[in-house]
Formats: C-alpha cells, sequence, structure tokens
C-alpha cells in the first residue's frame, strides 16, 4: 500500500446529548492527524484557512455528481486473547459487504464504514488492546486497498491502531484508502468524551491526549486535517458533540464530513452541523449484531439510524432499518461548489469568552501517564479534573 504523504457502551452513547466540549479555536486544538506526518514544527501559513472564504483550496472533481455509499454493517468483537482470527473473520465479512454494495445499483465513488468494523469493541484493558490493535499501513489495508483499486473507489473505517512513534499508546484511527491504494488520510481521534460512563473512562490516546507532543511531531495543521480530493474536501472523525470541532473543519474548507459511530449517537449533532456548516455529512452506524461477545443483538437500541445528510441539514437518505444495508446518495457538488463559501465565522464577538475558558482537563495528560484499563483511567481523570 502506498503512504500519501460487561459494560453496555451502546446503551450509555445512544442516550447522549448536549454535552459539546468548549474550546478556544485558537488555543486548544483539536481533530484528527492526517495520513501525512509534516516535518517537525513544521508551521503553515495560514493553517488551511483562506482569506478569501469562496476561494478554499480544491482539486478538480472527477465527476459532476459523486456516489456515496454509507455500509451500516454489524459490529463483532474479537477475542482480545487471541485476535487474529477475529479480525480476519471481519476483514472477511467487510470485503464481502464492498463486493456487495459495489455490485448493484453503480459503482459507489466512496464507501463508508463504521467506527470498530474490524475489531469490534469491548471493556479491553491496555494490554488487550495492545493484542487487538493494527498497523496502518498493514495487512488488513492490504486487503481493503486491493478493493479500493477494483472499483476505483474511497474507502472509509474506523480501527484501534498502534503506532511504534507512539510505544504504549492505543489509539483510534479513521482511514482512507484512495482508489489507487493510497492511504488518503490516518487520522486520529480529536478527544474522547469524558464523565459519561459511570465508573469508567476510556484509554484510547487522541490528539488532545498529547496535544503539545503532537503538534511538535507533525505540525499543527495536522491537527485538524481536511484531504483534498478528487471527490470533494473530506474530514472525518468519530467525535461526538463538538460543535467547535466541525466549524474548524468547515473553516479548512471541508465540504464532506466522515463521520463514525459505534452503539449510537444523536442525529440532531449530526444535522445541526451540516446546516450551520453548510457541508455534506456522512454518519454511519453499527447494525444489529448478533452473536457479538458480551452484549445483546441491539443493546439499549443504540444499532442504526446510519444517514447521509445535505449543507441545509436535509437528509438525503437513511437506514430504512437497523439491520446491515448501503445508505445511498449523491452529492452534486460541482453546483455545490459554485456558490459554497467557508462559514462567515464572526470570531471577534466570541474570542474574548474563548480566552477565559478553562476546560475540565488540561490537554497532554497522557504524555504524563498511561492508564492501565477502564477504571485506572476513571481514576486519574478524577484526579486530573480542574472542574471538581
Amino acid at each position: 500500500m502506498k503512504q500519501n504523504s460487561g459494560v453496555d457502551r451502546r446503551r450509555l452513547l445512544s442516550g447522549i446529548t448536549g454535552l459539546a466540549g468548549f474550546a478556544a479555536l485558537q488555543g486548544v486544538a483539536m481533530g484528527a492527524a492526517a495520513a501525512e506526518k509534516p516535518a517537525a514544527g513544521a508551521k503553515p501559513s495560514n493553517m488551511g484557512v483562506p482569506a478569501n472564504g469562496r476561494a478554499y483550496e480544491r482539486k478538480a472533481l472527477r465527476s459532476d455528481v459523486i456516489t456515496v455509499a454509507a455500509v451500516q454493517s454489524r459490529i463483532r468483537s474479537v477475542d482480545a486473547q487471541s485476535s487474529a482470527p477475529g479480525i480476519r473473520a471481519n476483514l472477511a465479512h467487510m470485503v464481502e459487504l464492498i463486493d456487495k454494495v459495489q455490485g448493484f445499483g453503480g459503482v459507489k465513488d466512496l464507501l463508508c464504514f463504521h467506527e470498530f468494523p474490524l475489531q469490534g469493541w469491548n471493556p479491553w484493558d491496555r494490554k488487550e488492546l495492545e493484542r487487538v490493535a493494527i498497523t496502518i499501513p498493514g495487512p488488513e489495508t492490504e486487503v481493503i486497498a486491493a478493493k479500493a483499486r477494483q472499483y476505483n473507489c474511497y474507502i472509509k473505517f474506523g480501527a484501534y491502531v498502534v503506532d511504534k512513534d507512539w510505544p504504549g499508546h492505543i489509539l483510534s484511527i479513521t482511514s482512507i484508502i484512495g482508489p489507487n491504494g493510497e492511504l488518503v488520510a490516518r487520522d486520529w481521534k480529536a478527544r474522547n468524551i469524558v464523565g459519561v460512563f459511570p465508573g469508567f473512562e476510556l484509554v484510547t490516546t487522541t490528539i488532545y491526549n498529547v496535544l503539545d507532543r503532537f503538534v511538535e511531531m507533525y505540525g499543527a495543521d495536522a491537527v485538524i486535517p481536511v484531504h483534498r480530493t478528487d471527490i470533494g474536501n473530506l474530514a472525518t472523525s468519530s467525535t461526538q458533540l463538538e460543535p467547535e470541532l466541525f466549524r474548524a473543519m468547515a473553516l479548512k474548507g471541508a465540504e464532506v464530513l466522515l463521520r463514525t459511530a459505534s452503539g449510537g449517537f444523536n442525529a440532531d449533532d449530526i444535522r445541526m452541523t451540516s446546516l450551520y456548516n453548510k457541508v455534506y455529512s456522512v454518519i454511519v452506524n453499527n447494525a444489529v449484531s448478533p452473536d457479538n461477545p458480551r452484549f445483546l443483538d441491539d443493546p439499549g437500541g443504540g444499532a442504526g439510524g446510519t444517514e447521509i445528510l445535505g449543507p441545509r441539514g436535509e437528509s438525503l437518505a437513511k437506514a430504512s432499518s437497523k439491520f446491515e444495508q448501503d445508505v445511498v446518495a449523491r452529492l452534486p457538488l460541482a453546483s455545490y461548489r459554485a456558490t459554497h463559501q467557508i462559514p462567515d465565522f464572526h470570531l471577534a464577538l466570541y474570542q474574548p469568552v474563548f480566552d477565559r475558558f478553562q476546560p475540565r482537563q488540561a490537554p497532554g495528560l497522557f504524555n504524563r501517564y498511561l492508564p492501565t484499563d477502564l477504571k485506572d483511567a476513571k481514576r486519574y481523570l478524577d484526579e486530573k479534573n480542574n472542574w471538581r
């Protein structure tokens, strides 16, 4: 592959509302890392934000209308003691779905999968996650890249990942593989939600957890990447309820927000993000999932809801049930670009408030200590809670 440049999580996530973080756009950075790794200390001149909001950077489109399929597939967690067989089975199912989606109704330009199609989710500790995690690029992405080349399409999916540059850390990565088999995006999760799960917190490392070191390694522009492709300006995220993050993506010229979930999401969050920023959104959640270890088929009712929305917050296509299916929409990006501009954001009104804000947890906490498991993460983050 070429690289260009017993906890019911579902029930909990499906009911979360109104928990968006509030952070200065210039002070506390949020986002996801790009596939390419910029030179250490790189300082882009404009962070990708154009001086003229109608003249944002973009590539020529492969066609005037782009066809997108959001693949609502099952989630099935692997055995953390011996993960390889489960990952192979999940990958085979993913490949089967790619063939099915591309084999009926015409070839799609972009296929979007949910947050954890390869490994699933369980309350694993750090050592178990190290056994479950894959590398990107790696054997699994080579298989997916072959399908991207076969169908001349882009494929987006999430996964737990380990990285030799971050020993001991577990990353939640959203990747996009392009039609030439290249890795277009390898985006870190911006931040984990905190203070929601009873008795535990997540142990995956996000950009916010290691912000200073991340910027030193990859540059400030990599914190909120926008991938300029021939199917539009794409930005990915598995973060929910963080409107400032998606406003920043839109300010950098994002046209299509590719969002993932597992176990539920807030539909209003997705809709209003599209409306407020005048962008397309694709949200992919898991389907009802039989034989998922430690979970009912649809625990807490958090499955389904996969949807593609337009720049007025309108639904273009939505899953008709909670079962496995593809949700397909045609995005008229050429005509969209004829009038689209980045948000007219009146930052001077809000900057004094942003400058006074103090977050619940400071950035960079995982540079100091890596929690061993979910309960240890709860203990550590509670100790560092500035709002106690």
